[in-house]
């Protein structure tokens, strides 16, 4: 967890960066441009890294990997740059590269992060790709389903995952996201007054998830919102809860399931 402190300073920096222009997609271009960085997008190889920020010969260098599907416009590649950003424009990440106090260190989009300094990465690039002021007004008086997810990730032209992270940190509705592979539950992710917060069986996926229906047979892909019960889904539902009724939006590829929860 980012302390409450750091994480003020940072949203305060990054939205006050992505305020100064008048575009709702935050043109990082232009941030790239003011700061004189070097951004080089190259085939690193699938599957090692997304993105790292490297301090050399006196300058500071962005190597950006297309092999994972980071290109200039892409979501995932924006998500990755406005990362990398966050470890530039952090005086305390700039400084500790520049001191050689902060090893460079290659970061992975969509991914549950343990390390303080990418969690904080992480939270700037998502103030600096999605405001709150912008963002708050997008969703006010919204009533909430997946619609609106798949609605503000092309407004701000980032992923469904980034974009739900957000919308849970600060949306109009709280929700749970979980990521599971194989079955197996990865990550899982919610807004504070959501009403649970642990998931039955821990990690692998309860056949009570749309998700948990998938993994039993992958052939044909999932992108759908089917209704569930709190009393199959979560743990620690109390006796008189046990009839209170969510929404589950799976989105499936190959091995792995992404889902979006909301209360009725």
């Amino acid at each position: 967890m980012i302390q409450y402190s750091s994480k003020l300073k940072i949203q305060k920096l990054a939205e006050s960066i992505a305020l100064s222009f008048d575009e709702k997609i935050t043109p990082l271009e232009k941030i790239i441009e003011a700061e004189e960085l070097k951004v080089c997008y190259d085939d690193y190889e699938k599957g090692t890294f997304d993105g790292m920020t490297i301090y050399e010969n006196e300058k500071f260098c962005i190597h950006i990997n297309t092999a994972n599907g980071n290109t200039i416009d892409s979501a995932r590649g924006r998500f990755t740059l406005a990362h990398e950003l966050g470890h530039y424009i952090i005086d305390s990440h700039r400084i500790a590269l520049k001191l050689g106090f902060l090893e460079p260190f290659p970061s992975k989009t969509n991914q549950k992060q343990h390390n303080e300094i990418e969690r904080e990465a992480d939270y700037f690039a998502s103030c600096l790709l999605m405001p709150e002021e912008r963002f708050k007004a997008d969703v006010f008086r919204k009533k909430f389903n997946f619609d609106l997810i798949d609605f503000l990730r092309k407004e701000y032209n980032v992923s469904i995952t980034a974009c739900a992270f957000r919308f849970a940190q600060i949306g109009n509705c709280p929700i749970m996201i979980v990521y599971a592979e194989n079955g197996l539950i990865k990550w899982n992710y919610c807004s504070e007054d959501f009403p649970y917060k642990y998931l039955l069986n821990n990690d692998k996926i309860s056949d009570s998830f749309v998700m948990g229906e998938y993994f039993k047979n992958v052939k044909t892909e999932v992108s759908k919102t089917e209704q569930i019960w709190a009393i199959n889904c979560f743990d620690h539902v109390r006796s008189d809860d046990s009839n209170k009724k969510f929404f589950e939006h799976c989105i499936t590829h190959k091995n792995s399931a992404l889902s979006v929860i909301w209360e009725d």
